[in-house]
């Protein structure tokens, strides 16, 4: 009997011990506020809009400390639209993240919907990122820095820092079949931080872009997606690849950082996807390119008060001898924290648009997500309340 229960009373402790090396955290952020866009669609718009200056989320992020130096994490999060109780991301339970994986002194390995490294090792130094919310994120977020696709079936590597330096890769299977190619996608990137200084570069690699990489939402199709509700690209819908080179920077002096961006983005092989939909699509051949460069500067006035400027520049190639199209945008910013965890802020964006769109008609201004203006250009102004939890 002894025997028994001190077997029992070890089995407890141990399982007493195991509980204490596990956790899990529910977090989340909860974004709204007012918008007033002078174009949309040909009309002005007053509207109400959820998750602008940051995601509206709920998620769960878990750890196990397994011995050794090495852990179980996993992550849930979704995705979800304030004023009408909706699912974001397409309709996704949890279309923001999804993984489980592995972590140790050596680096991070995950498997599931993730970001993809263009994303994660440049995405912070656009000015979309930190205080302007989407509508600042570059015309059509075409470089993917203010995250708006996740890449499926991936299998993700995050290092460890070495003395500042960090790197990763992604990889997603395509899953088709006798074709190995077919809808796969890859990704790498490599920061740096030393003191007030802060470096990142990424690359991207999209096989059939249209299914691997803005078809990846469960209500997402050839016709019904992303890549094809934006006239700053949507008439590439039938490109075979993507690919997006990119990189940006940091200087902090003082209250004071200095950023920039630059990427470059082709659609290659224009014409090769026959899903790309009907209209330029089916005629366009070769590869359509763009070229984006981003400068913001923002400023802590008080703990509780923050400043931001940015000004974007995106020009596009011509594709079957039209000139392209130029996109000019501005934007600025002013964060007021109430506390640590709730803000209010004001954000405001102008765009302007000249030359040939990707639909082969004349450039509209399309501010990152909201309806195209029917002219060259297009302003909104938000005003907005956040809480972290």
């Amino acid at each position: 009997m002894k025997k028994k229960l001190s077997a029992l009373a070890a089995s407890c402790v141990f399982a007493g011990a195991v509980h204490a090396q596990s956790a899990v955290t529910l977090y989340g952020v909860i974004d709204d506020g007012v918008n007033y866009t002078t174009n949309a669609g040909g009309k002005p718009l007053f509207n109400l809009s959820s998750g602008v200056l940051q995601g509206s989320r709920w998620g769960l992020r878990g750890t196990e400390d397994l011995g050794g130096g090495l852990k179980a994490i996993f992550t849930l999060e979704n995705g979800f639209d304030v004023n009408t109780g909706g699912l974001k991301q397409g309709g996704a339970e949890f279309g923001r993240q999804a993984y489980v994986g592995l972590s140790s002194n050596y680096g991070t390995l995950t498997l599931g919907r993730q970001y993809d490294s263009v994303t994660d090792y440049v995405g912070a130094f656009e000015a979309g990122s930190q205080w302007g919310g989407y509508i600042a994120a570059h015309p059509g977020d075409l470089d993917n820095m203010n995250n708006s696709n996740r890449v499926n079936n991936t299998m993700k590597y995050t290092s460890a820092n070495y003395a500042g330096i960090t790197f990763g890769g992604v990889y997603s299977f395509g899953g088709i079949a006798g074709d190995f190619s077919r809808n796969q996608l890859y990704s790498f990137g490599l920061g740096y931080t030393n003191g007030p200084l802060s470096l990142g570069a990424g690359y991207l690699y999209a096989r059939d872009p249209n299914q691997s990489y803005f078809g990846t939402n469960p209500n997402s199709s050839a016709i019904n997606n992303n890549l094809t509700a934006s006239p700053v690209y949507s008439g590439y819908a039938s490109a075979n690849a993507e690919r997006i080179a990119a990189m940006g920077g940091a200087y902090s002096f003082g209250a004071a950082t200095v950023g920039a961006t630059y990427s470059f983005i082709q659609f290659k092989g224009l014409g090769g996807n026959p899903v790309g939909g009907a209209g330029p699509t089916n005629t366009y051949r070769g590869s359509a390119n763009f070229n984006n460069a981003e400068v913001n500067f923002k400023y802590q006035v008080t703990p509780a008060l923050l400043l931001g400027v940015a000004y974007d520049y995106m020009k596009g190639s011509g594709v079957n001898g039209n000139s392209g199209a130029t996109y000019h945008q501005g934007s600025a910013g002013v964060d007021y924290f109430l506390s640590k965890r709730t803000d209010v802020y004001v954000i405001g964006v102008l765009q302007h648009a000249s030359g040939t769109d990707s639909t082969g008609k004349e450039a509209v201004a399309a501010i990152n997500a909201l309806t195209p203006s029917t002219s060259n250009q297009q302003t909104s102004v938000r005003l907005g309340i956040r809480h972290k939890f």
